[in-house]
């Protein structure tokens, strides 16, 4: 039998990493505390495999995408910095993932770029996967992009096939929600400025300190549309593959120190 042994939501704003920090090391220093500590207690819990949910990674309208290459390779850049990182991809996962998604009846593509294996068989690795990646285990990954087209009930449906497909895996999986929140925290920024990004971002706190995934899909339209949140859709499938009775979260830390919102947030409950 497999197990999750971990689940959390990070934040992804490139900044976070500090080789690319540069001269503004301060600026998201609670939440790179927070993240250093959030690494160390997903590498106590010993993990195989990293399961990350990413808003940012190769997107296939109406569908989930999954990585199914051998490995994964990209590049995170800002403040005239770079850092580069390459995984490898756990593509047995990968596949059981997709088989209990199919299962269900769910929108699901298994991706592989260049060659079917080997050295060629690469695919891209985006800033979402990254960032948070900096801070982990050195382990194999998994590599998850929802769709905004599907709905939200498919989103938590989608946890749940996630998880029996961890259960049944034989592998030690940690999941990881990477979600930035609001996005139109500072006029500077390049959605500007709205006064619903301080708003949404203060209910999510709570939603998440309550262990309240479900509550997201109560974010309206038009609240979406003002505060360009991007953590929704992952976050609800982690929802899925924790059972809401008995949820429970520690929020390490939140913070908006440019025009976007940062939350750092471990999940319990992880046996039911």
């Amino acid at each position: 039998m497999g197990q999750l042994v971990y689940a959390c939501m990070t934040p992804h704003g490139d900044e976070i990493i500090p080789e690319l920090a540069g001269q503004f090391e301060e600026r998201m220093a609670r939440t790179r505390t927070a993240m250093i500590e959030l690494g160390s207690r997903v590498n106590r819990s010993q993990p195989d495999v990293l399961l990350v949910i990413t808003p940012h990674g190769t997107r296939i309208d109406g569908q989930f995408s999954i990585s199914g290459s051998e490995a994964m390779e990209g590049v995170s850049a800002i403040n005239g910095l770079t850092y580069k990182m390459k995984k490898e991809v756990d593509r047995s996962l990968a596949q059981q993932i997709k088989e209990a998604a199919e299962t269900e009846k769910l929108p699901v593509g298994l991706l592989n770029y260049g060659t079917s294996e080997g050295p060629l068989s690469i695919l891209q690795l985006d800033w979402g996967a990254i960032v948070p990646l900096r801070f982990m285990p050195n382990v194999p990954v998994v590599v998850l992009t929802p769709s905004r087209l599907i709905g939200y009930e498919e989103h938590l449906a989608m946890g749940k096939a996630i998880r029996r497909a961890i259960d049944s895996s034989g592998k030690r999986v940690a999941l990881i929600a990477s979600c930035d929140w609001s996005h139109t925290h500072d006029a500077t920024g390049p959605y500007g400025f709205h006064e619903e990004a301080k708003r949404v971002d203060q209910k999510i706190v709570e939603w998440v300190k309550q262990g309240d995934l479900e509550a997201l899909t109560t974010i309206s339209v038009k609240e979406i549309e003002e505060a360009k949140p991007d953590g929704i859709w992952q976050s609800l499938i982690l929802a899925g593959t924790l059972p809401k009775e008995g949820r429970k979260a520690e929020v390490l830390c939140y913070e908006a120190p440019t025009y976007f919102g940062l939350l750092t947030a471990e999940f319990y409950n992880l046996e039911s």
